[in-house]
């Protein structure tokens, strides 16, 4: 089974990229940032963890106030490098683990942690300062990685006491997987920081090192307080450290402090530090209690022939193909897609048997592949075939024969707007 090993955290300022990037590492100024987590590196060079669960805040770059979530897991199998606006860092991209990240998922959702789901995003500074300093990644990165990216730029937000439970219920999922992972959760962020406003430049050092002996010590104290508490004590932007209560939450009650270091440049207090759980081995029959929970509001779906619950299995797999046919919905792509199908369908880097199931509408094996019927409604709005001819299609029926099983025989309709000549469609077709 999986285990958690241990525990980062560290803060993930822009400082830290910016000094790497430019290989300050000798210069005085920047030089107590790379000693203050050349130990965390060396321990995670040492413990070698297969993934890395870190909890981050996207800093809106690509998650917008359009659609903003509190807690959103990323399920993908790999996550590029952010472009913030000067082009992208000379990083390369990371590996994800679906397959774990598809089961912390779920048990979270079990847990009644509603949240989102990510694939394709890239990770901007929030994630990938601080992973910059800590692994070498010339030939690729030596982990792979779970994002969990916690909105805390916009109120009302969850409270510091429902990011600590997140971790406890982390903890949780981490140990009910069945396959033999070192897992570590690094906590990003902080410490104490203001950016906007005439409170711009804010610091209190020493609540950041009460807050440091807290978070080892009493955890509990720290969910205790309120958004204002945290605001008031660690400046607006440096209550994002409630991202940390989720990893102490996935760690034992009791844990050994391996390193800890503080450093204060500029605007942010800098932080790193290791924690090593000290959690004993799980206790006889806690774990299938768990899993069996987890199973329960899909148990017996796999008797319903024909029917494929649209998992995180079958998204990972055909990402890539659902959001070309969602991408249906924007004017240009569509008109690409009409002018030269097999040149669109290239240029999107859709695969051998990906092109060949959409080129032959074959929308039952679309469907067994994977893709969401509602990418598959859509394509029919754009090719003029109706929602009836499609779901025929599925029985393997033709659209005559389905449609006599319906109470009124005549119903064709799709979600074809007023660009689309349907030819089922007499008033549309003249």
């Amino acid at each position: 089974m999986a285990s958690i090993i241990g525990g980062v955290a560290v803060s993930h300022t822009p400082t830290i990229g910016f000094a790497f990037d430019r290989d300050k590492q000798d210069d005085p100024v920047w030089t107590p940032i790379f000693e203050a987590f050349a130990p965390v590196k060396q321990w995670l060079a040492d413990v070698k963890p297969d993934v890395v669960i870190v909890t981050y805040n996207d800093h809106v770059t690509s998650f917008f106030f359009d659609h903003y979530s509190a807690f959103a897991l990323g399920i993908g199998e790999r996550y590029e490098v952010a472009d913030e606006g000067g082009g992208q860092r000379d990083l390369p991209a990371i590996m994800g683990h679906p397959g774990l990240a598809a089961h912390i998922g779920q048990s979270l959702m079990m847990e009644e942690f509603d949240l989102s789901f990510f694939q394709g995003k890239p990770l901007d500074h929030g994630c990938f300062s601080p992973l910059s300093v800590l692994a070498e990644h010339g030939e690729g990165w030596p982990m792979r990685i779970v994002p969990l990216q916690m909105g805390v730029l916009q109120f009302p937000l969850p409270s510091a006491r429902r990011f600590y439970k997140l971790g406890q219920a982390l903890r949780r999922a981490v140990e009910s997987y069945p396959e033999d992972l070192r897992v570590v959760v690094v906590a990003t962020g902080g410490l104490s920081h203001q950016v906007h406003g005439e409170r711009a430049g804010f610091n209190n050092v020493p609540w950041d090192m009460q807050f440091l002996e807290l978070f080892e010590q009493d955890p509990e104290r720290l969910a205790a307080l309120t958004h204002a508490e945290l605001v008031e004590l660690g400046g607006a932007e440096g209550a994002e450290v409630m991202m940390w209560l989720t990893m102490r939450g996935a760690l034992s009650a009791q844990v050994r402090k391996l390193h800890q270091a503080y450093y204060l440049p500029s605007m942010c207090g800098i932080a790193a530090a290791v924690y090593e759980n000290q959690a004993g081995p799980v206790i006889a029959g806690e774990v299938e209690r768990h899993r069996q929970a987890m199973a329960v509001q899909l148990a017996g779906a796999e008797r319903l022939q024909g029917t494929y619950p649209f998992d995180f299995g079958r998204s990972v797999k055909a990402f890539r193909l659902n959001r070309f046919l969602h991408d249906l919905i924007v004017p240009a792509s569509r008109q690409r897609f009409l002018a030269d199908e097999a040149s669109a369908m290239a240029g999107a880097g859709l695969s051998d048997e990906e092109r060949d199931l959409l080129g032959r509408r074959d929308w039952r094996g679309l469907i067994h592949y994977g893709v969401s019927f509602f990418m598959l409604e859509k394509l029919g709005a754009v090719v003029g075939v109706s929602n009836l001819h499609i779901y025929a299609a599925m029985r393997g029926e033709s659209l005559e024969q389905f449609q006599q099983t319906r109470n009124a025989p005549g119903a064709l309709y799709s979600v074809a707007g007023k660009d689309t000549a349907t030819a089922w469609d007499p008033k549309s077709a003249t």
